[in-house]
């Protein structure tokens, strides 16, 4: 399979406002605004679509239509996620999961975001060793 972008389409009550919620913060692009259905592109990565449907819209299916978001996390991996945290910290973003350096390799924090939907901002870091030996993901 060639894939040639990843898109989500959230179920939500306010597509724009949605949609607005991550230009604003994450740099996503508005493209296309039906009202019930708001398409957004990243301006960096424009292989990755965020849309953004009413959730009674006829268009999803019955086993869908009406229901509210839960359980999903979006995670975007960025160079300086200390910044990242800084940056949306200081814009009033609700921080649901504080910085956190996980063994595993992962720096990372996690924000509300709109819709039922939280946003997990994260960086690369080495692991530390002993977690990967103790965890069979490294020789020694």
């Amino acid at each position: 399979m060639n894939i040639e972008l990843v898109g989500l389409a959230v179920l939500c009550d306010d597509p724009r406002a949605s949609a607005e919620w991550f230009a604003e913060h994450f740099g996503f692009t508005v493209n296309v605004d039906l009202g019930w259905y708001v398409n957004t592109q990243n301006a960096q990565h424009r292989n990755l679509s965020l849309d953004f449907v009413h959730r009674d819209h006829e268009s999803w299916p019955d086993a869908l239509r009406g229901k509210a978001v839960a359980g999903t996390l979006i995670a975007f991996l960025v160079p300086d996620v200390d910044a990242e945290e800084k940056r949306l910290r200081e814009a009033g973003l609700e921080i649901v999961l504080p910085l956190v350096s996980e063994p595993w390799g992962q720096r990372r924090f996690q924000v509300s975001g709109p819709e039922g939907l939280f946003v997990e901002v994260l960086q690369m870091v080495e692991p530390d060793p002993r977690w990967m030996r103790d965890n069979g993901l490294a020789e020694g």
